[in-house]
């Protein structure tokens, strides 16, 4: 049997045990530390009982882990990089497993979760935590002007992210220095990410990205601080500072789709849906408008990548209390055959005002503070050339965008 200890790491001097992953004949348990059960908090309420006892996945259309473990491991990008490595190192790939998986990332995870070798090891489990020690070695430590490491880490290879390469960095704004690495910041530095174009990603979408969260803070949505770094090539990479990241604490990060065990690859879910959670999770009404606006946001911009993992929930570990994450991945986008992949109050190809207001009233949300936000969000989008201009957008990308933008219905 392998087995892998699940942490929750608030700050490196304050670390919790949550609980042990197992596998066992290609299933996977899971069973709360008895101390984290009297002193913690459900991490992830609607799918993971918080109860004593051995919990078995049985979910498995959804994924080989729990929702909530699934949340540590990267996609797409990240995933091949973590292929090609093993592939280097002589592991095959049939036999690397998801508690494999978490456990080469072990500390470096975004959230708050870690894990790590139990202090008793089964004898046939030892292939899961060398991997800890293989990543360890593996890491790359650089430091120097983002104009000189972004190329560098690109060429690298990056580290886990999501679909688009990404570097996790710290960034010192006082000496503009990048340092990589995933491990603790030095002082002075703060938690970035940083994405690079690829495949069919063009050269501008690190200036069109930055535009959008220009445009999407005017609207009034909670962005973190978000800008471009530029290399000495001249290529603009953007970048947005982590917030599952506070003053030195790891903060538990859960998206929406893995809250619900909800394939992000499969669009199946509305914006109906999204607010119904964020209501019975964080119970504020306050973050059902930000819900409501993003949504809003995301049909007048034409974001149409707007999937199940690209909306989060943020635990306050002290408080147990949940809240609507900021925004990310807002960007133009044609989504999936031309569609949103969340619907919204069931459609998904041409959503617009009467869409959003039975979205607003299933949700209890007034139509003055409906009207209110939409038309928040309509003059911020109606600025979309200065915006684009700000961020650096080219002429030819800036019309193009803003003539699609154009054609919604007034």
């Amino acid at each position: 049997m392998k087995r892998l200890e699940v942490r929750f790491a608030h700050t490196p001097a304050d670390i919790w045990q949550v609980g042990t992953l197992a596998e066992h004949g290609g299933r996977i348990y899971f069973e709360y530390a008895a101390t984290f059960l009297r002193q913690g908090y459900s991490l992830s309420p609607f799918k993971l009982p918080f109860a004593p006892g051995l919990h078995e996945h049985n979910d498995r259309r959804f994924g080989p882990l729990p929702g909530l473990f699934d949340d540590s491991l990267p996609d797409g990008w990240g995933l091949l990089l973590m292929d090609r490595h093993f592939a280097r190192i002589g592991h095959p790939l049939a036999e690397i497993g998801p508690l494999e998986r978490l456990s080469y990332l072990g500390h470096r995870t975004m959230g708050a979760l870690t894990y790590h070798s139990p202090a008793v090891k089964d004898e046939v489990c030892g292939s899961v935590f060398e991997l800890q020690e293989l990543a360890r070695n593996a890491q790359q430590i650089l430091t120097g002007s983002a104009a000189e490491i972004l190329p560098a880490l690109l060429r690298a290879g990056g580290s886990p992210g999501g679909a688009r390469p990404k570097v996790l960095v710290g960034y010192d704004p006082a000496t503009e220095t990048v340092v990589s690495g995933e491990a603790e910041l030095p002082p002075g530095y703060a938690p970035w990410i940083v994405k690079f174009p690829f495949g069919i990603d063009e050269a501008h979408a690190g200036p069109v990205e930055q535009a959008y969260a220009l445009m999407a803070h005017a609207a009034g949505i909670a962005m973190p601080e978000t800008r471009l770094f530029t290399t000495a090539g001249g290529d603009h990479f953007f970048g947005a500072r982590r917030f599952d990241r506070q003053g030195g604490r790891r903060l538990h990060v859960h998206s929406f789709g893995n809250l619900i065990h909800a394939d992000f690859r499969v669009p199946s879910s509305d914006y109906t849906d999204l607010l119904k959670v964020t209501a019975r999770l964080t119970r504020n009404h306050d973050d059902l408008l930000r819900v409501f606006r993003q949504a809003a946001f995301n049909v007048v911009a034409h974001n149409r990548d707007d999937h199940v993992k690209n909306f989060a929930f943020l635990l306050d570990d002290e408080t147990g209390d949940w809240s609507f994450s900021p925004a990310y991945d807002l960007t133009f986008s044609p989504g999936p055959g031309g569609e949103h992949s969340l619907t919204v109050a069931g459609e998904g190809r041409h959503p617009w005002v009467e869409d959003l207001t039975r979205l607003a009233v299933g949700a209890d949300i007034s139509p003055r503070d409906a009207r209110t936000i939409l038309d928040q969000v309509r003059a911020a989008v109606a600025d979309w050339n200065a915006h684009a201009k700000a961020a650096g957008v080219s002429t030819g990308i800036r019309r193009r965008i803003g003539l699609a933008l154009s054609r919604l219905p007034s």
